[in-house]
C-alpha cells in the first residue's frame, strides 16, 4: 500500500487523487476495523501494521474493561501506524506499554482505562521521535508529550466526555447579513432567508438556507474565539468547524482550532465599490461560554458569520468532499422546497449529517475525521 501511494498518487491528476486516497484509506481502515484489538488472555496483540512488544496477561478470572484499548485510542493508534508507514518506509509502530496491569503508574493514569499508550518507532531511532509526536498529534490523539527519554506518552478523552465530541457551530447570538442588508442571529433563521456567503471564486453571493445540520437552543457550549485588530473583527466557533484562511495567496479550508495569532482570515468589510473580501491577520485567540449552538447549511456551503467568511460543515477537512456529501440536501431543496418549510426544525444533529457521519467513519474510519467532531449522544 505504501508503493501505491508514493508511486501511483502522485502522477495522477487532482481529479483523481480523492478518489485513489478514498480507495486507499478504506482498504486501510477495513484491515484494521479488527475485533482481535482486544488483548486476549495470556496474548500479545500484534497488529501487521504496528508492533506491540508490551506484555498483557489478564487476570484469569476474566477480561475487565479496563484491559483493552477503548475505541477511540485505538482508531487514533490505527491512524498513526499508517502515518508511520508512509512516513518511514519498512519501519513500524512501536507500543511499549497499553495496559498496566503491574501498577507501575499513577492511580489516576489512563493506562487503567485503556485510553493511553506508550509509543516508539520499531527502530527506535530517537530522532524519529519528535516528527512522531507530531504524527500522532495529526491522527487525533489529545495529549502527546515526552514522559520520558524512552518513549512518548499518548491518550485520548473518553467516549462519553462532550468535551471531546463538539461537533462545529456558532453561538445562537452569532450574526449574518440577509439579502437587503439587515442582520440576523443564526438562531433566528428561516428556510428561505438568503443570507451572504461567497462562491467557489471568492465572489460575494447570497445564497439560501437551508436548514441546521446541528443546533441547541439552551444549553452552554465553550467556544474558540478569534479576534482581528485591523479592522476589529470577532468570531465564536467550535474548534472542529472550518473557515478559511490565507495562504501563499490561496484560500485555505483550516479547522478553527488550529488557527493561530498572525495566520490571515477572511472578512467582508466595506469599501467605495461596496462589500470585498481581503485577508486579515488574526490579533489572538481565546475560549469562552456561550449559551446554544447553531451549525446553518447554505446553497453554497459558505457563509458570513459576525463579518467573518467561514464554511458550512466541519469534522472533515475538506471543503469539496463535505459539500458533495451534502448534494442531496441542495437537490431535494430545488425539487421539492416544501419538504423544508413547516414545522420549526427539532434540537440535534439533523438526521442526514449524522447519517453522513456515521457512513464516513466506517469508510474512512476515525482518523480522517477530527477528534472533536461530533457531539456525544450518550
Amino acid at each position: 500500500m505504501n508503493t501505491l501511494h508514493a508511486e501511483v498518487v502522485e502522477p495522477l491528476a487532482e481529479s483523481y487523487r480523492l478518489q485513489v486516497f478514498f480507495v486507499y484509506t478504506s482498504i486501510s481502515y477495513c484491515m484494521l476495523s479488527n475485533p482481535s484489538m482486544v488483548f486476549l488472555k495470556g496474548d500479545v496483540y500484534r497488529n501487521p501494521l504496528y508492533s506491540y512488544y508490551g506484555v498483557c496477561r489478564l487476570q484469569a478470572l476474566g477480561f475487565p474493561e479496563h484491559a483493552r484499548l477503548r475505541l477511540r485510542c485505538k482508531d487514533k493508534l490505527n491512524s498513526l501506524a499508517i502515518s508511520v508507514m508512509n512516513q518511514w518506509p519498512g519501519v513500524k509502530l512501536r507500543v511499549t506499554e497499553g495496559w498496566d496491569e503491574d501498577g507501575h503508574h499513577f492511580e489516576e493514569s489512563l493506562h487503567y482505562e485503556g485510553r493511553a499508550v506508550d509509543i516508539t518507532t520499531s527502530d527506535r531511532d530517537k530522532s524519529k521521535y519528535g516528527t512522531l509526536s507530531r504524527l500522532a498529534v495529526e491522527a487525533g490523539f489529545d495529549w502527546v508529550y515526552y514522559e520520558s527519554k524512552a518513549h512518548i506518552h499518548c491518550s485520548v478523552k473518553a467516549e462519553n466526555s462532550v468535551a471531546a465530541k463538539s461537533g462545529g457551530c456558532f453561538p445562537a447570538s452569532a450574526r449574518v447579513r440577509l439579502k437587503g442588508g439587515a442582520m440576523k442571529e443564526v438562531k433566528d433563521l428561516k428556510v428561505g432567508d438568503e443570507v451572504l456567503a461567497a462562491d467557489e471564486s471568492g465572489n460575494l453571493v447570497y445564497s439560501p438556507f437551508l436548514m441546521f445540520a446541528d443546533r441547541d437552543g439552551a444549553r452552554r457550549r465553550t467556544f474558540r474565539v478569534i479576534e482581528t485588530k485591523s479592522p476589529r473583527t470577532r468570531i465564536s466557533l467550535t474548534e472542529a468547524h472550518l473557515l478559511f484562511t490565507a495562504q501563499n495567496f490561496t484560500l485555505t479550508e483550516t479547522f478553527a482550532g488550529d488557527v493561530e495569532p498572525g495566520q490571515e482570515v477572511m472578512i467582508v468589510e466595506e469599501g467605495g465599490a461596496g462589500r470585498r473580501i481581503r485577508a486579515v491577520r488574526v490579533d489572538r485567540i481565546y475560549e469562552e461560554a456561550r449559551e446554544g449552538w447553531f451549525a446553518p447549511l447554505t446553497g453554497h456551503g459558505t457563509i458570513v458569520v459576525d463579518d467573518v467568511l467561514t464554511s458550512c460543515y466541519a469534522a472533515v477537512r475538506n471543503q469539496k468532499l463535505a459539500h458533495l456529501a451534502f448534494a442531496p440536501v441542495r437537490l431535494v431543496h430545488k425539487v421539492a422546497p416544501f419538504l423544508f418549510h413547516g414545522s420549526l426544525q427539532d434540537d440535534g444533529v439533523h438526521w442526514y449529517a449524522d447519517f453522513l457521519y456515521r457512513i464516513g467513519t466506517r469508510i474512512l474510519g476515525q482518523g480522517a475525521f477530527h477528534p472533536l467532531s461530533m457531539e456525544d449522544k450518550s
